[in-house]
């Protein structure tokens, strides 16, 4: 009966995977015109005489309250300079990342053929490394200084765990983050669980728009992290659950579990081994096996509440 059952399980694998296939070459047909506008390469080799013409081509990202003096003290700024030399050494040309940037828009027109391919333009940020990629409806931002490798010499003096996200192979995971941050509906509670769930749809989009990236590159983590949390994964839900968490509105659980961190906070010894929101990853395991087990849409578990997907998904960790 046991290797009955064991083949039905196989005959399934083997049928899913084939759809998967067939769905991936579907979407790999799909026709996406992107072109990336360097404007780090620009603003990099502008003068007094050509300002005007970069501001003409450019005119959002000079606000007006600025007058033209301070772009050329900015053109030739010694910290600009650096980061001008920095940009143009970690990226000579964009082909690759472009590549990839084509595939996730062939996969955001596939499951939202509404939605437009932005403009994209490459800039620098003063390493704003809080807003690396910035997603709007038409123009898509993408801050090179702020992706050039953990150990690069610019970032020294930056905590660990803000300089391990700071690379160049996570650029398409964020703008994917970034542009499903735009179709999944902000939590309208302050429950833990409804925050945890929301992050887990956000990833949950990832797994879709970005199937060639890794699980650990769509949670920003590193190989190592990715691991713990799925060889933790049922002690963390048994935190969770013992401890009456998932209905709290504590606000404090967000800035340990959710938010950006050096570690997610459990009290515990094991702390300093944790990698940071957790909570977010529980979220996305909730979501998946929601997602599985009731065979929905894209855009049914974007719209579906939070409780909802909670209690089909009859969430159990992975052991």
């Amino acid at each position: 009966m046991l290797n009955k059952f064991a083949f039905l399980i196989l005959i399934f694998s083997f049928i899913s995977c084939a759809e998967e296939d067939k769905k991936e070459e579907e979407i790999s047909k799909i026709p996406v015109e992107l072109e990336v506008e360097r404007f780090d390469r620009r603003f990099a080799n502008a003068t007094a005489d050509s300002l005007p013409a970069l501001k003409r081509d450019f005119s959002f990202l000079f606000p007006r309250q600025y007058p033209d003096i301070l772009w050329v003290e900015k053109m030739n700024d010694s910290i600009q300079l650096e980061l001008n030399q920095a940009v143009a050494e970690e990226f000579p040309k964009f082909e690759e990342t472009k590549e990839e940037l084509e595939r996730l828009f062939q996969h955001i027109k596939y499951y939202f053929p509404e939605k437009k391919v932005p403009r994209v333009i490459t800039l620098t940020s003063d390493v704003d490394y809080r807003n690396q990629v910035v997603y709007a409806d038409s123009l898509l931002l993408i801050g090179l200084d702020t992706y050039l490798g953990r150990e690069h010499p610019l970032y020294m003096g930056m905590q660990d765990y803000i300089k391990k996200h700071l690379q160049k192979d996570q650029i398409t995971a964020d703008v994917a983050e970034a542009f499903a941050q735009t179709v999944v509906p902000r939590p309208t509670s302050r429950s833990f669980l409804m925050h945890m769930i929301y992050y887990g749809k956000i990833l949950a989009l990832q797994d879709r728009l970005i199937p060639f990236k890794t699980d650990a590159q769509k949670m920003s983590y590193l190989p190592e992290e990715m691991e713990w949390a799925e060889s933790n994964e049922e002690q963390i839900w048994r935190y969770f659950v013992e401890r009456e968490l998932l209905y709290s509105s504590d606000s404090d659980l967000q800035t340990r579990f959710l938010f950006p961190a050096p570690f997610s906070k459990f009290y515990l010894e094991l702390d300093a081994e944790a990698p940071p929101r957790l909570g977010q990853y529980i979220g996305w395991q909730i979501v998946r096996q929601y997602i599985q087990k009731n065979d929905v849409t894209v855009q049914e578990m974007i719209n579906a509440d939070a409780e909802t997907i909670f209690k089909q998904s009859n969430y159990k960790p992975i052991k």
